[in-house]
């Protein structure tokens, strides 16, 4: 697992129902690769409005496999690891190969943290410090050039805000 939840290292095991199997199933292609629906995801920060095209990682395959292996992401690109309600959450970046922002946003759609620049390969734990709905993974550095930061709001049908 990288950039994706780290489920093992929470020490939790997610029961998954028969209707979230059927759509982790459909989240795979026939060769085995893990498929994205895209969503649009918008990040108020003071007077701005910032647009992201995000891939949804919504079963727990695609959290767990998450930006594994991608050698690049382009500048107003991401992915939105959705829990569905508030909870901690850890995240690692074995087999991530570019450095990541993790924005951790809570069930309201506020941006409770932000871990900048997380270390391409690394197996360190990256905790969210808060309960969060989500978290928002962009290319390093991002959220810091765009001024970016904790209690800006995120807009997204996820948060109910869209």
């Amino acid at each position: 697992m990288a950039s994706g939840f780290n489920s093992r290292r929470l020490g939790r095991r997610f029961v998954l129902g028969i209707p979230l199997m059927v759509a982790a199933t459909a989240a795979c292609s026939q060769d085995g690769e893990i498929k994205y629906e895209h969503s649009l995801l918008t990040i108020v920060t003071g007077s701005r409005e910032l647009r992201f095209d995000v891939e949804m990682a919504l079963t727990e395959p695609q959290r767990e496999h998450g930006l594994m292996f991608r050698k690049t992401l382009g500048p107003y690109e991401g992915m939105l690891f959705d829990f569905y309600h508030d909870q901690k959450v850890s995240f690692w970046m074995k087999n991530t190969l570019i450095p990541l922002d993790m924005i951790f946003i809570a069930g309201n759609g506020i941006i409770k943290h932000i871990h900048a620049n997380a270390k391409p390969l690394s197996t360190d734990t990256i905790p969210s410090e808060y309960p969060v709905r989500a978290v928002l993974e962009i290319n390093g550095g991002t959220a810091g050039l765009l001024g970016i930061k904790p209690g800006d709001k995120v807009r997204h049908p996820i948060f109910g805000n869209a």
